[in-house]
């Protein structure tokens, strides 16, 4: 298959879960409160909703820069591909939950909604990485690469899947920092960490 279909069919995927994102914030006129304290109100919406934003907007990026290095497509890079699809749908409806459970007042109801939080970012991790290997083990690269380049790069790309886990842990003791936590592993995933052929996406 054509690498071109694989990334507009993930392109459609990606726009679909960014956009569902901002459906949860929500502030009216018909509110007693005025606008302000709605805004202040529902803080952890807004916060939730740009952590993931940025989140899914990073995946769009390196998901280009990693498909850029791909000269022909099979089969089990397709399901890998799928995998990492699955879990950046599931984003909207993580986000959504660990908003709507952000207070420790919660009690435990605030843990399962860090903990979903936490399996969908490990499971994009874990997608991401399982494609990036493959690629480089079955040579569907552009150019060659050698074994140790290519066991550079992937522990260097798949930092998040040993991460994640421990900002999840985190976020069982503190929601809220978690989601900073979260912004800074995004912030490390802005820069370019596939440069494996020496070309820049």
């Amino acid at each position: 298959m054509d690498r071109g279909r694989m990334e507009a069919f993930s392109d459609g995927v990606l726009a679909v879960a960014i956009t569902l994102l901002v459906l949860d914030l929500h502030a009216s006129a018909a509110e007693p409160e005025s606008l302000a304290t709605q805004l202040q109100r529902g803080w952890p919406s807004f916060a939730a909703y740009a952590v993931s934003f940025f989140v899914i907007g990073v995946v769009w990026i390196n998901h280009h820069a990693v498909v850029n290095l791909v000269a022909r497509v099979d089969r089990r890079l397709l399901f890998y591909n799928l995998l990492l699809l699955f879990f950046v749908s599931t984003i909207p409806f993580t986000t959504s939950t660990l908003a709507e459970y952000l207070y420790p007042s919660h009690g435990s109801s605030t843990s399962v909604a860090v903990l979903l939080y936490g399996i969908s970012t490990e499971g994009m991790a874990v997608s991401f990485t399982l494609m990036l290997w493959h690629m480089t083990r079955a040579r569907l690269t552009t150019r060659p690469v050698t074994r140790q380049q290519a066991t550079r790069a992937v522990l260097r790309f798949g930092v998040g899947t040993l991460l994640y886990p421990v900002v999840t842990v985190v976020g069982l003791i503190s929601a809220p920092a978690m989601l900073l936590l979260y912004a800074a592993l995004t912030a490390y995933y802005v820069f370019e960490q596939t440069p494996i052929l020496g070309e820049r996406a």
